[in-house]
């Protein structure tokens, strides 16, 4: 931020008109007993109003006594916060000019151009007639109707030069302005025509809508046996091997089944062609569920882990899918640790949280230079619930509670 100073030429006192005295006196009764400084800004902006535009120091004073406030706690606001002008201001209007990227991408340089050449070469400098000043300033909240800039408390938006200069030469003939986009957009709305949502007809209710219900779901229908089906050849009625009474029959909501079909006999040529025949005999072997021998894997139980005689935990060559973990995650663990680790064969979050404490003290006793940090750090602990898929807020892990 660039250096803010007050005007070296300053009036010599300052005072709230009676009405604006009313209404600090109740603005800074919102505040409670010892915090009435929190009504600086606004009592600040309003004393700006009344003095033309500008804040003078004789009025950062003024409104320092009403809130009991040291004067150089004032002047910090003051000068800290940019919509304080600190020097006076053009009679007629004060321009500000946005110079953040988009509206520097659509043409605000353009727009300062027209400031110097119409108000004065510099920012911050009254018009010859000191009925105008500008500055340019940071994002004034339109950018899509970029470039834009503010007179006073109005936003004039989708500039060009001719439309600004026209602007500030109505504004200097005592004419009025009117605010917002000068190229015919409605307020911050796409420009040309609609292209979707156009029939007219979707708005004035001439259309109506039926409500279509959807049609039932389909009964089962009961399956009947058409006569007219070819016959079996005679050689494929193969008696098929009766299954015992303890094979479960499976329902229609069952696993997948294979499913065996006693062949139909031949019809009777003589007969009508709408006869019934019998029922051919279905025979259903039930084929177990995946799920369920998940569950039986799940609940079969585990292989004890096997102890090294050397009292070493699970090493590996090198880390499982070609990727180890990030060990250095687990808090005391830092590039050279890491190294150390992998070189041992430890690569994975898991190898760490299923050390015993014969396991971790081999581990420790060749850390060289490191000994006593696996316990001290808790490594085992933070381990398990990196493992789980935890992970800290940080790169370099969370420092276990109580430690150094």
């Amino acid at each position: 931020m660039s250096v803010r100073r007050l005007d070296p030429i300053q009036p010599a006192s300052f005072a709230f008109t009676a009405e604006n005295m009313v209404w600090a006196k109740k603005t800074i009764a919102q505040y409670p007993a010892g915090k009435q400084a929190s009504a600086i800004i606004a009592l600040l902006w309003r004393a700006q109003e009344q003095n033309a535009g500008w804040l003078s120091k004789p009025a950062m004073e003024y409104v320092g006594g009403m809130l009991d406030m040291a004067f150089i706690r004032v002047y910090e606001v003051a000068t800290f916060y940019t919509m304080f002008q600190l020097s006076p201001v053009g009679k007629k209007a004060h321009v500000q000019v946005c110079g953040t990227t988009p509206c520097m991408l659509r043409g605000s340089g353009d727009l300062m151009k027209v400031c110097r050449n119409k108000i004065h070469a510099e920012p911050r400098h009254l018009s010859a007639d000191g009925n105008f000043s500008w500055e340019e300033v940071e994002c004034l909240g339109a950018c899509v109707n970029a470039p834009m800039a503010q007179i006073w408390k109005d936003t004039f938006e989708d500039l060009t030069q001719e439309s600004f200069s026209k602007i500030l030469d109505d504004l200097a003939a005592g004419k009025s302005v009117t605010p917002g986009p000068q190229n015919g957009r409605q307020l911050s709305a796409p420009m040309g025509a609609l292209t979707s949502l156009t029939d007219n007809s979707l708005y004035t209710g001439e259309r109506t809508f039926t409500r279509v219900e959807a049609p039932p779901p389909p009964t089962p229908a009961t399956p009947v046996a058409a006569a007219a089906a070819p016959a079996p050849a005679a050689a494929a009625q193969a008696p098929v091997a009766a299954k015992s009474a303890a094979t479960p029959v499976a329902s229609a909501a069952a696993a997948p089944a294979i499913v065996s079909v006693t062949p139909l006999a031949a019809p009777v040529a003589a007969e009508p062609a709408l006869t019934l025949i019998s029922k051919p005999t279905v025979t259903v072997e039930a084929v177990p569920k995946a799920e369920d021998a998940r569950k039986d894997a799940v609940s079969a139980p585990k292989p004890a882990k096997v102890k090294n005689p050397d009292g070493s935990p699970e090493l590996l060559k090198k880390p499982r899918g070609g990727k180890g973990d990030d060990l250095k995650l687990i808090w005391g663990v830092g590039p050279a640790l890491e190294k150390m680790l992998q070189k041992m064969g430890i690569w994975h979050f898991h190898q760490i949280a299923n050390w015993t404490p014969t396991e971790l003290r081999w581990v420790d006793n060749r850390l060289e230079g490191f000994k006593g940090r696996a316990k001290r750090d808790e490594w085992v602990k933070q381990a398990r619930k990196l493992a789980k898929g935890w992970r800290p807020d940080n790169a370099v892990g969370d420092r276990p509670k109580g430690k150094g």
